[in-house]
């Protein structure tokens, strides 16, 4: 690494890990070089509670001070409060929140799989990503475009995330869901299965 290289790790999804791994702050690693970012508005489900922290060497946040105070010229007194709350009593709700994806992603992978889509592994985030091959030789796009008019399930195609030599075999689905609206697209797909020949 270059002597004057400063890594800022976004780590808002910190808690959000499955199977039992642990998350290990890069800035353990690299302490001196290493600004850490993180969001209490994504570990308590708060979306428009803009409130997270930067931590890092003494020298680091004394530059990201003074660029924060022409950015922000206040949060709001009563969210700080809130997340103070937070933070000191509700971790249990952060905690449980991760165990609830967890079964729900269990859920879908268990579901898609079964249907014939091709699951890869999901260690912590919203999104479970399929490989279609075994159902279609259809690009993502024209796939997820008819799933979505023909069985009323939206799954993203995953060449919309990519600019140039694009996969087109690969489709995204979200399991941060209630459970029934995920049991209900299983459903909606086994039907869809059943009734087409893909």
């Amino acid at each position: 690494m270059h002597s004057n290289a400063v890594v800022i790790s976004d780590e808002v999804y910190e808690h959000l890990v499955f199977d039992d791994r642990k998350f290990e702050p890069l800035i353990k690693r690299l302490p001196e070089r290493v600004l850490r970012v993180g969001s209490a508005g994504k570990m308590f489900s708060l979306t428009g509670w803009k409130i997270g922290w930067v931590t890092g060497a003494a020298p680091l946040i004394d530059v990201v001070a003074k660029v924060h105070q022409f950015l922000t010229f206040t949060t709001s007194p009563a969210l700080q409060l809130g997340i103070a709350h937070a933070l000191t009593h509700e971790m249990d709700f952060t905690l449980q929140l991760t165990r609830d994806l967890q079964a729900k992603r269990d859920l879908l992978a268990n579901g898609l799989g079964k249907l014939g889509f091709d699951v890869l592994p999901c260690e912590g985030t919203y999104f479970l990503t399929a490989g279609i091959r075994k159902l279609t030789n259809e690009p993502d796009i024209v796939f997820c475009q008819r799933l979505t008019r023909e069985a009323g399930v939206a799954p993203i195609p995953l060449s919309a995330f990519f600019d140039g030599n694009t996969p087109d075999h690969l489709v995204r689905f979200a399991f941060c869901k209630k459970r029934a609206v995920i049991e209900d697209a299983l459903s909606r797909l086994e039907r869809h299965f059943a009734n087409r020949n893909v």
